[in-house]
């Protein structure tokens, strides 16, 4: 399982990755590539294998076989070397909620080794560039959920690593707290950090991600730039936002006529979506056929694949939004 030594210009490497518990193949022969100073982002599914990916590189876990390679280290001969030089941020707020933000930082830095004058110089930088000053001597349990996941990250970052691993950052965050983590993970990678992304967010990955690897039992089964993922699915897609969501069943037979892939049903919204080759014509005729139907509609018109699209082409069903992978 030892890693090739070559110099490779890749901040982040795997090559055959196998982990299996039981009976079960949490990953499968997975293959990853990261260049400095870039974000990949890793999606898929519930149970893909995206956060058992994360746990090896960042040396939790060891795998079966395969070699996974962070700074030119091996994960498995020096993890000791490896987590000196990464910093980890996971779906749940590794902080403490009854010491203040200050206090829970410091802790972090002495953790790394800091001496404590170094750790509270540090602790203060962070706190300013995150927005908190204000907050930075309350104790976490008073703190909303995004301000807890800025201090999560904020601690993932104080030994200031070259390499960054963020498991579902954003989850269950509000759109503004989400944005506002954002611009940190880009000010990150603007002073180049390497980061290493799960999201279960598709427009996380459109945002942030130089490359994108989605995952579907344990293997990676698509990759490439946003731009090149939506180019896979090709074409137009034809969205339909119904007035009654109890019309979703006809409008699916309807729309299933013209489709050149599989529908997407968004019951909440009382959108029908599908993939359509030839656009214009398919929109007469489904317009059309919904005038025969006497079925109203909010809006329908064309537009190009976004990457809900690819998962839903790759994976066969639309990306989750809650829960762990």
């Amino acid at each position: 399982m030892n890693t090739p030594h070559t110099n490779t210009g890749l901040a982040v490497e795997a090559s055959g990755i196998v982990k299996r518990y039981g009976e079960v193949t949490a990953l499968d022969g997975l293959d990853l590539a990261v260049p400095t100073g870039t974000v990949l982002g890793l999606l898929g599914p519930n149970g893909a294998g995206k956060t058992t990916a994360v746990s090896v590189l960042t040396t939790l876990i060891s795998p079966d076989s395969g070699w996974a390679r962070v700074a030119g280290l091996d994960v498995v001969a020096e993890p000791q070397r490896v987590r000196s030089l990464i910093g980890l941020s996971g779906q749940y707020a590794a902080v403490d909620e009854h010491l203040t933000a200050t206090e829970n930082l410091e802790m972090i830095g002495c953790l790394y080794g800091m001496t404590r004058r170094e750790a509270r110089k540090r602790a203060e930088d962070l706190i300013e560039q995150f927005r908190l000053t204000d907050s930075a001597h309350r104790p976490l349990k008073t703190f909303s959920g995004g301000m807890r996941r800025r201090i999560d990250l904020a601690g993932a970052l104080l030994a200031d690593p070259p390499v960054l691993f963020l498991d579902e950052p954003t989850t269950g965050l509000d759109p503004r707290s989400r944005g506002e983590l954002w611009d940190a993970i880009r000010n990150r990678v603007a002073d180049g950090t390497t980061v290493v992304l799960t999201t279960q967010y598709l427009e996380e990955a459109d945002q942030l991600a130089n490359e994108i690897v989605v995952i579907d039992h344990g293997r990676a089964i698509a990759r490439g730039t946003s731009q090149e993922l939506k180019r896979h699915v090709g074409g137009e897609h034809l969205d339909v936002h119904l007035a009654r969501p109890e019309d979703i069943g006809r409008v699916e037979s309807i729309v299933a006529s013209v489709a050149s892939g599989a529908v997407r049903i968004v019951a909440d919204e009382a959108l029908v979506s599908v993939p359509v080759a030839s656009g214009v014509d398919a929109l007469s005729s489904v317009l059309n056929d919904l005038q025969a139907a006497n079925i109203d509609v909010v809006d329908i018109g064309l537009r190009r694949p976004t990457l809900d699209d690819v998962f839903m082409e790759l994976t066969g069903h639309a990306a989750e939004v809650e829960g762990a992978s």
